[in-house]
């Protein structure tokens, strides 16, 4: 990869923003992610800011749940664009393995976060 992919977090509510605050907190990494919230959107708009936000860019689109909202609006735009990785069920784990390896392919930075998001779940 020439260019450090940028990460958008699209979530209902307010939970990309604290996702996005968080990461950030932890790992010193600022400006390479970037929140979107689906509140008050009507789908169109949401595809709509979700794009502004991958602008040009390569990306990795991380969405809160699988067959939601948001997760529809990313995969209706995603087919337009190759250089797009989209990830669901995004958590603090997978945040903070995106801002440190950011420079590999969408594709295998999509697997990379998806396994480490995965090993971070444990029943104790």
């Amino acid at each position: 990869m020439t260019e450090a992919l940028r990460g958008i977090v699209v979530a209902h509510g307010g939970v990309a923003e604290a996702l996005v605050a968080a990461a950030e907190e932890i790992s010193g990494v600022r400006g390479s992610l970037v929140a979107v919230s689906n509140s008050g959107l009507g789908r169109e708009l949401l595809e709509q800011r979700v794009m502004e936000a991958v602008g040009e860019h390569p990306a990795i689109i991380f969405v809160d749940l699988p067959s939601g909202s948001c997760h529809f609006a990313v995969m209706r735009r995603r087919a337009q664009r190759s250089d797009l990785g989209v990830v669901t069920g995004v958590n603090l784990l997978m945040l903070l393995e995106f801002l440190f390896h950011r420079d590999e392919s969408p594709a295998e930075v999509a697997r990379r976060v998806a396994e480490a998001g995965t090993r971070g779940i444990s029943e104790r």
